[in-house]
């Protein structure tokens, strides 16, 4: 069991039905905090997550709503504060990644993708505000990705949509530091990962991108950068990207 630096705290993580979201409400669970877990649509899936950070010592409950309807937000914080009273931590890790190239992309297709790697994070930072100012560490993490710094072929809209969470980081920052909340953006590469179909697949450029270790990173990996993020020793760290690739810069 790791050192408990959250005991008391509540997190809200979205998108924490399986892979990376489902690890970083583990690792926030076994360092004490109560965690929301949300998903869209799969019940079950939030469910087992709930029940993997029970296993891991920490309180969960879950939430199922679709981050494309701009009411759903409230609805996502609204759980937090019935089931705990309270909101310190939140997690935007909500993503799909579909590929398409640029002639095929629809609007309709970029919108979809806006919504829930974009807009999302707005919404659920504009909904999340009034408990995270009543906190006494508020922190706002957002999950990136190494495409929004590197490009990638087929990944427009996905690309623009996460480099555009490393623009709302930075400016979340500037607004919020002085009110005593923390924003930074975690960009996760080349990690071992289940993708449905539904979300994307895995991506075609993953065939051919390598890294520095040699070995594809693993989600609970992503965790522990978003645990020292979301923790009492990262209070002075704020508007930053933390890259978690491997050295894929470098390879």
């Amino acid at each position: 069991m790791s050192e408990r630096k959250l005991a008391g705290k509540v997190a809200l993580v979205t998108g924490a039905s399986r892979n990376i979201g489902r690890e970083i409400a583990v690792a926030l669970g076994q360092a004490g905090a109560s965690v929301v877990i949300h998903a869209a649509r799969d019940r079950a899936a939030v469910d087992e997550t709930v029940a993997a950070v029970e296993a891991a010592g920490g309180r969960a409950t879950g939430v199922t709503a679709d981050l494309c309807d701009p009411a759903s937000a409230a609805t996502i914080v609204a759980a937090a504060q019935t089931a705990f009273g309270r909101l310190d931590i939140l997690v935007n890790n909500a993503a799909i990644r579909p590929e398409a190239r640029i002639d095929d992309l629809t609007y309709e297709n970029w919108r979809q993708v806006m919504a829930v790697n974009l807009d999302s994070a707005f919404l659920m930072t504009k909904a999340a505000l009034p408990l995270l100012r009543s906190s006494d560490a508020g922190v706002i993490c957002n999950i990136g990705g190494l495409t929004a710094h590197t490009g990638a072929p087929h990944r427009a809209h996905v690309i623009a949509a996460k480099a555009g969470l490393v623009g709302l980081t930075k400016a979340l920052a500037h607004e919020l530091s002085p009110e005593g909340i923390t924003v930074n953006c975690v960009s996760p590469g080349l990690i071992a990962t289940q993708r449905a179909a539904s979300g994307g697949g895995t991506p075609k450029h993953h065939e051919t991108r390598t890294n520095l270790v040699g070995r594809r990173g693993l989600p609970e990996e992503i965790a522990a950068a978003v645990l020292y993020l979301c923790g009492p020793d990262a209070r002075y760290v704020t508007g930053e990207t933390l890259h978690v690739n491997g050295g894929a810069y470098l390879s």
